[in-house]
């Protein structure tokens, strides 16, 4: 009954994994468009470019239709004075607008929305890039379980090869009861780890889909990752550097739109309609007027030196916080290469150990099938050929693994 199930499942997952393979690729494009962040960070872009659109509207001429009525009637002498109030008020003009705004102040203003749209664009690929990281370290986990569910059912099936062999050879005599038993309980024992190796690639490809964001319980088969390495790297166009010199693009625009805040403001207007008190000839007072706004900012308590200072400070900060960044992404890219030449130095050894375990299984299966090894010599060389099986998986999981942290840290 329990080779009945164990063979259920696999045959469960072969289909699903007949049916469809998914890819890497597929997964980060899942997880990309359904992210909520990422879709925050593009509304917010989009909002900038409104901001700049608005900019540019209030810079233009604006019209406007101003009606102002009132009345302050003085009764037996008591009232507003009629010098002040004229008693009654009557306006109704159209009054147009201009603000004078120089061609570098416009052009710095207009410069401070593109570096904003440049900063949630940075913003923007540095959230896809912690979002592929972990979407990619879970796949390759999952890659690799899936490397490890197909070794264990290879092992599997070969040990229940042998066990209808053996059963025979116990019953002719040629092996010990007792040896029999110790071959089927680690025939058990490899048919459990089987099966936690399929639910343990469920487990991990279930959570491939919930990172993504995808609804949907159907377990299928994984392709190889795509990952590659390069060593051709360029730290100052990759994405976390860049940051660094949008905030300084943004400190220096910044200081220059403090400075045009202290320069004089001239605008302009004019108006037409209708303006009267009602006291003479109000049948007149129609006409126009126009005018010249110049505002000259004398003092202000050294405020501008404070924002200068300000600013200042958050460029300390920026150069600190860049060295910094350098300094540990020098330290992790060299430990990262470090420690990939470790395993590609053992990959070699790994493949040879595992050919001299598989080798030595065949010679022993013909010596089983004869009664010339002991039962304990077979197991152990099971055992050997699983342990260098799951040491190969394992180094191939942590080189993927090791090349994704490389290309996390160098995306351009």
């Amino acid at each position: 009954m329990k080779i009945f199930v164990i063979l259920l499942i696999f045959l469960s997952f072969s289909c699903g994994a007949a049916a469809q393979q998914r890819s890497l690729s597929y997964f980060l494009e899942q997880g990309k468009q359904n992210n909520p962040y990422l879709k925050d960070f593009e509304n917010q872009s989009l909002s900038n470019k409104i901001d700049s659109q608005l900019l540019r509207a209030t810079s233009q001429t604006q019209v406007g239709f101003i009606n102002n009525n009132s009345y302050a009637p003085v009764i037996r002498g008591y009232g507003y004075d009629e010098a002040i109030t004229n008693i009654a008020n009557v306006t109704a003009i159209v009054q147009a607008s201009h603000s004078i705004i120089g061609r570098k102040n416009m052009a710095e203003q207009y410069r401070s929305f593109h570096l904003q749209t440049q900063a949630l664009a940075d913003t923007i690929q540095l959230a896809e890039q912690d979002l592929f990281r972990v979407i990619t370290d879970q796949y390759i986990t999952a890659y690799g379980d899936q490397l490890t569910v197909a070794f264990n059912r290879e092992v599997y099936d070969l040990m229940q090869q042998e066990d209808s062999i053996l059963r025979k050879l116990t019953q002719s005599g040629a092996y010990k009861q007792t040896d029999y038993l110790t071959f089927y309980v680690t025939l058990q024992q490899q048919e459990l780890i089987y099966q936690q190796s399929i639910f343990l690639y469920n487990t991990d490809y279930l959570t491939i889909n919930y990172l993504c964001g995808i609804t949907d319980t159907t377990v299928q088969s994984l392709q190889k990752p795509d990952i590659t390495d390069s060593t051709s790297y360029d730290i100052n166009q990759s994405v976390f550097y860049r940051r660094y010199t949008t905030d300084s693009l943004r400190l220096e625009n910044q200081k220059a739109l403090i400075g045009f805040e202290y320069k004089p403001k001239l605008g302009v207007y004019t108006d037409a309609g209708y303006n009267s008190s009602l006291q003479t000839t109000p049948y007149k007072n129609f006409g126009f007027s126009a005018g010249v706004n110049l505002t000259v900012p004398i003092y202000d308590g050294h405020q501008r030196r404070m924002k200068y200072s300000k600013t200042a400070l958050q460029e300390k900060t920026r150069q600190s916080n860049r060295d910094f960044f350098l300094a540990q992404y020098h330290q992790q890219v060299a430990q990262l290469r470090q420690q990939l030449r470790s395993i590609d130095g053992l990959e070699a050894k790994i493949n040879h150990q595992i050919s001299y375990a598989y080798t030595l299984i065949k010679a022993n299966n013909k010596m089983l099938q004869s009664g010339d090894i002991a039962m304990k010599d077979y197991i152990t060389a099971i055992n050997n050929y699983l342990t260098a099986k799951n040491l190969l998986t394992q180094n191939s999981v942590s080189r993927l693994k090791i090349i994704s942290q490389l290309n996390y840290w160098n995306r351009q």
